[in-house]
């Protein structure tokens, strides 16, 4: 009797240039054309330093973000399902006026948690799915 194995999904890290190595989490990975994105700060990739600016934190997380899809041969609108953690959920409205011009319509689904304390000064981590 034959039985057919399910093929295990090829997991391939997506490793930017611009990123620092040896973190204990992949900045992405990409699993049968799925992009899993690991939650970006607005940390500036050279300087590790975070925007005092809101906006312009917001501005970098997704530059970051761009990065990795771009990377991974895809752009803002191959994203699926966006998840966002904010420190102050007064930051809401300011974050959407950054996050539309990053993707447009139509717009991935989307969750937005307020959250006690992100790692050292952010106000902000997003993680992506995107897939071609």
């Amino acid at each position: 009797m034959l039985f057919s194995l399910p093929l295990l999904a090829e997991k391939k890290v997506i490793q930017p240039k611009e990123f620092p190595t040896g973190r204990p989490f992949s900045p992405g990975i990409l699993s049968d054309g799925t992009l899993y994105i690991a939650g970006q700060t607005g940390q500036d990739l050279k300087t590790a330093k975070i925007p005092d600016n809101f906006e312009a934190e917001v501005k970098q997380t997704l530059d970051n973000i761009g990065l990795i899809l771009k990377e991974a041969g895809m752009g803002f609108g191959d994203a699926v399902a966006v998840q966002v953690y904010l420190t102050d959920m007064e930051l809401f409205p300011r974050m959407n006026a950054v996050y539309t011009t990053y993707f447009k319509e139509p717009r991935p689904a989307r969750t937005t948690v307020g959250v006690a304390k992100l790692v050292g000064t952010a106000k902000i981590e997003i993680t992506v799915t995107a897939r071609k």
